[in-house]
C-alpha cells in the first residue's frame, strides 16, 4: 500500500531510540498516523512541529498497519506561531479538535479550513475568529451544525442575534427579548445575514466562543467523557491579554 498526500502536523511522540510517529491531518486521507524513521533527530524535529505543512508518502503492507511516512517540509509555519502564546495555545487546541475526527476518514472542507486558519493566525483577534468559525464548522462536520439562517420562531432572516442552546437555531431580536436572559448571543462575525458585518468587538469574541463551547460540550465532547481542552481556556485568555483593555 502507498499513497502521497498534503498533511498538517497535528501531534509527534517518540518512538524508540529516534523515530517518531507523526499524526497528520491529510487533505484526501483524514487523520493519519504514520512511523518517521529518525523523527526524533535534531534535523527532523523542526519539520514535525504542529502546524507545519508536509508532503507526505504513506506505505505500509497492509492498509489497517501503522505503516511509515517520508516526510517533506512545504510550510513551515511552526517558527513564526511559537512567537505569540495565543498562537502556540491556538494550535494546540486547533489540533485537539482535528483528533474528534474519526482516523482515516477524510474530511476535505475542514483541512482546507485548518490550513486557512493557520495561514491567517498572525493577528490574534482575526486568529480568535477563525477558530470560532472552525469550532462552528466541527459542529457541522461531526452532525450538529447550528441554522443561523433564520428565526427559529418567525422564520425572519433580518436582525438575527440570538441562538437557542436548546435547537441551536437562530433568534431574532424581537422574538428573543421576552426570553433573551436564556439565549446565547450570535456574535456579528457569524451572521448570515445578507451584507451582515465581518467587523468585530472584543464582545463578539466572547459571544462566539461561549456559542461554539456549549454545542461543543453538550453534544460533542460530554459523550465521549471529554471536556474542553486547557488550551482553548489558555487561546481565549491569550487573546484577551494581547487586545488588551
Amino acid at each position: 500500500m502507498e499513497w502521497t498526500d498534503e498533511g498538517i502536523v497535528l501531534g509527534v511522540r517518540r518512538h524508540g531510540e529516534s523515530s517518531a510517529i507523526a499524526e497528520l491531518l491529510t487533505r484526501s486521507h483524514g487523520r493519519h498516523l504514520g512511523l518517521v524513521r529518525g523523527g526524533a533527530s535534531s534535523r527532523m524535529r523542526p519539520m514535525l512541529q504542529p502546524g507545519n505543512t508536509v508532503r507526505a508518502v504513506w506505505r505500509a503492507r497492509l492498509d489497517e498497519h501503522l505503516g511509515t511516512y517520508q516526510l517533506e517540509g512545504t510550510r513551515m509555519r511552526a517558527a513564526s506561531l511559537l512567537g505569540a502564546s495565543y498562537a502556540v495555545y491556538g494550535v494546540t487546541h486547533l489540533a485537539s479538535l482535528a483528533r474528534l475526527l474519526p482516523e482515516r476518514d477524510p474530511h476535505e472542507d475542514i483541512y482546507e479550513m485548518l490550513d486557512r486558519t493557520l495561514d491567517d493566525f498572525d493577528d490574534a483577534g482575526e486568529a480568535a475568529v477563525h477558530l470560532v468559525k472552525f469550532e462552528l464548522a466541527m459542529l457541522t462536520e461531526l452532525g450538529f451544525g447550528l441554522d443561523l439562517s433564520q428565526c427559529a420562531a418567525t422564520g425572519a432572516t433580518g436582525d438575527l442575534i440570538y441562538v437557542s442552546p436548546k435547537s441551536g437555531s437562530a433568534v431574532s431580536r424581537e422574538a428573543g427579548e421576552p426570553w433573551r436572559d436564556k439565549l446565547l448571543r450570535l456574535p456579528s462575525f457569524l451572521s448570515m445575514e445578507p451584507g451582515g458585518r465581518n467587523s468585530w468587538a472584543d464582545q463578539d469574541l466572547r459571544d462566539g466562543f461561549e456559542l461554539t463551547g456549549w454545542f461543543l460540550l453538550r453534544h460533542v465532547l460530554e459523550p465521549r467523557g471529554q471536556r474542553h481542552s486547557d488550551a482553548r481556556a489558555g487561546f481565549i485568555a491569550a487573546v484577551a491579554k494581547h487586545l488588551g483593555p
